[in-house]
């Protein structure tokens, strides 16, 4: 399993983005993040695991603050997609994340990489118990 963020990974479709906020998918907060999934079936040509950052500009007012958020994030999800990625693999599904930010201020790295390995860990295990 490589290390990397490629842009398959990432959520883009209004339709999909759509869905995840509707009703009926599961949602979890560790804080500072609180996480919303879906699971649907896979294609070929998709990547098992797809996620979105939002760092709402209601709670961090500069782009600064925000964007340095957004990549924590995103490298805490790379560094730890692996388990939840081979998961998703074997299964055939698509695991679709929203990572949210519920914080109103800025956090260290360490915090962010403990929430997002948590978030991705509480995933798995409800995958794996729900079969």
């Amino acid at each position: 399993m490589d290390f990397t963020f490629k842009k398959s990974e990432r959520i883009t479709s209004q339709l999909v983005i759509d869905e995840i906020f509707e009703g009926g998918n599961t949602a979890m907060s560790v804080f500072p993040l609180r996480a919303i999934y879906m699971l649907s079936a896979r294609t070929d040509e998709q990547s098992p695991l797809r996620i979105l950052v939002s760092v709402p500009k209601k709670r961090f007012k500069h782009a600064v603050d925000r964007n340095r958020l957004k990549r924590q994030i995103r490298e805490a999800y790379r560094l730890n997609k692996h388990e939840l990625w081979q998961l998703a693999e074997d299964r055939g599904i698509v695991i679709s994340i929203a990572f949210i930010s519920i914080t109103d201020s800025p956090i260290d790295s360490p915090k962010v990489h403990k929430s997002v390995k948590k978030i991705l860990s509480r995933i798995s295990d409800n995958l794996i118990t729900s079969s």
